[in-house]
């Protein structure tokens, strides 16, 4: 039987999936109606985020699972890439 991760990776080809990854530094800051999350992986140099409508707790120090794809965006001029993540879960 296929997971829910199976499931979305079939559909999306543009997603990945990363388990059990250490994150070293979570903050939190509000948008409009949302609450944008910026988690930053052990090992890696580009942020991951996501969105929710409520405060999310601080997975600082905790290992992930996440499923997300890359996207680049224009900060003052500069091309960065980002992270947008689909789902996450604590491993």
């Amino acid at each position: 039987m296929k997971s829910e991760v199976d499931k979305l990776l079939g559909r999306h080809k543009a997603l990945v999936h990363s388990d059990r990854k250490k994150v070293v530094s979570h903050t939190q800051r509000n948008a409009g109606d949302w609450i944008v999350n910026t988690v930053m992986l052990q090992d890696y140099t580009v942020p991951f985020r996501f969105k929710r409508k409520t405060p999310y707790r601080n997975l600082t120090g905790a290992y992930v699972n996440l499923t997300y794809y890359a996207h680049t965006e224009s900060v003052g001029g500069i091309e960065m890439e980002v992270m947008n993540v689909v789902r996450i879960r604590t491993s």
